[in-house]
């Protein structure tokens, strides 16, 4: 019988080796010039997501909670736009050290940080609202130890986290809409796809991001009983 093929090739960018070093880095360039570094998907990919909760006219105090923060700006703008009760989480200790040290610049106390894997979350990860992905499902994708078991542990810890109706926003650079309506249509039913920018090849246009809104569907998904 064929083994199906992985939809990517693996890649240090999957390792949690390569993101402690890069965030290393950015957390040595922040103390010596001030530079909060990389924002994933860029300006845009933030105030996407920010029109969509004001559109939703979702409560500023919902509880979000950002996977894989990396250095927390996103944290810090939806802060600025209002929102109460922020958390975010990276596997990375440079990266959680990294977003503290932004947030005390910013005067942000009240964003809270943790240093947690996604896919082995602690028992007080849960009760969230809103739960955002800018990339982090895009790099678990590329593990090189079997990513197929980590993608469907991220649905279970997903799950998990996210209160039944919640809402799940995430931004990719690597997966279709269509694939990533494979990749979650246990547990969720998307809503929307909102729009990301375009780029033209060979006289075909397409989109280089994909961003979907799904919603968490009632009931216990049959994927937690796996």
């Amino acid at each position: 019988m064929a083994v199906p093929e992985e939809p990517f090739s693996p890649s240090v960018l999957g390792t949690r080796e390569h993101w402690d070093a890069a965030y290393d880095r950015e957390l040595q360039t922040f103390q010596d010039i001030g530079d909060a570094g990389e924002i994933w998907f860029g300006e845009e990919s933030m105030t996407r997501i920010i029109r969509w909760l004001e559109k939703q006219k979702i409560p500023l105090d919902s509880p979000v909670l950002d996977i894989g923060t990396g250095n927390g700006v996103l944290l810090i703008e939806l802060a600025k736009y209002g929102f109460m009760n922020l958390t975010g989480i990276d596997y990375s200790p440079s990266a959680i050290q990294l977003s503290e040290k932004i947030r005390e610049k910013e005067g942000m106390s009240n964003i809270k940080l943790k240093v947690e894997d996604f896919l082995a979350p602690s028992a007080e990860l849960s009760g969230f609202e809103i739960c955002i992905d800018k990339g982090t499902f895009d790099a678990i994708s590329l593990n090189p130890d079997n990513a197929e078991a980590k993608r469907k542990q991220y649905v279970r810890s997903l799950c998990s986290v996210l209160k039944p109706e919640g809402f799940f926003l995430i931004t990719s650079c690597n997966w279709t809409k269509e694939e990533l309506l494979n990749e979650f249509r246990e547990g969720f039913e998307v809503l929307e796809e909102l729009p990301t920018p375009k780029f033209c090849f060979g006289g075909r246009i397409g989109n280089s991001v994909t961003a979907l809104v799904f919603q968490r569907k009632k009931g216990r998904p049959s994927i937690l009983d796996r």
